[in-house]
């Protein structure tokens, strides 16, 4: 991800992933822009990168 620089940053992010259909947790790693994304199926990533959007921040993979 970019844009985080904080773990101010990072909660708007997390929420808007855990709000996903089937997502059961997730964790972002500021330093490193990464997310552990856990979900109970198949994670669909435009949704991960819609909710990241939402957030005001940007997927990068």
């Amino acid at each position: 991800m970019t844009g985080m620089v904080c773990a101010h940053c990072a909660a708007p992010v997390t929420e808007e992933i855990e709000r996903i259909s089937g997502v059961t947790a997730a964790r972002l790693d500021v330093d490193s822009g990464r997310a552990v994304v856990i979900s109970d199926g198949t994670l669909d990533v435009t949704g991960v990168r819609a909710a990241v959007d939402e957030a005001g921040y940007a997927l990068s993979t």
